[in-house]
């Protein structure tokens, strides 16, 4: 029996954009299975919950087939052996997020060697979009509509961000 290949494509995603469901529908057509690891994270303060961070992948992804969406607070080395995975996913954007990621993916190497790390670029026209930028400009009355699902345009606009 062939062995599944299954990723991680870890991240805070707070909150999911269109871009992120963007590499994981992509990614889909790699592996047999995408784990979407939501990061506790709370270094980086922020704005929803892990369980609402979580709810926004799954409404965004509709029902998407062969991904499961689980948050973890430990070792991104740990989740992916505990969860079978061979692959670490990274989004690339631009050349400044390619330094941060190369040393994320040489240190996971260094704790587990036969951990790959694939780099996917966005698709054109999410090359510009993070989670930042969707709050700031929701934050100023910016029509995120675009950007990000649904549920998470209803969110933010809720809040008053």
């Amino acid at each position: 029996m062939k062995k599944k290949r299954i990723a991680i494509y870890p991240g805070t995603f707070d909150p999911v954009t269109k871009g992120h469901i963007d590499i994981i529908r992509r990614a889909l057509n790699i592996f047999d299975k995408v784990i979407v690891a939501v990061a506790l994270n709370t270094r980086k303060n922020p704005l929803f919950s892990t369980e609402q961070r979580v709810d926004f992948i799954r409404e965004g992804l509709n029902g998407l087939k062969n991904v499961e969406i689980l948050p973890f607070d430990n070792l991104l080395i740990d989740f992916a052996q505990a969860n079978n995975a061979s692959v670490i996913i990274k989004g690339l954007r631009a050349v400044s997020d390619f330094e941060y990621e190369l040393q994320m993916g040489l240190m996971n190497r260094n704790l587990d060697e036969s951990m790959e790390t694939l780099f996917m670029i966005p698709s054109q026209e999410y090359a510009f979009l993070s989670s930042s930028f969707v709050k700031e400009i929701a934050k100023h009355g910016g029509d995120i509509h675009k950007l990000v699902p649904k549920s998470v345009a209803k969110k933010l606009s809720k809040m008053g961000i």
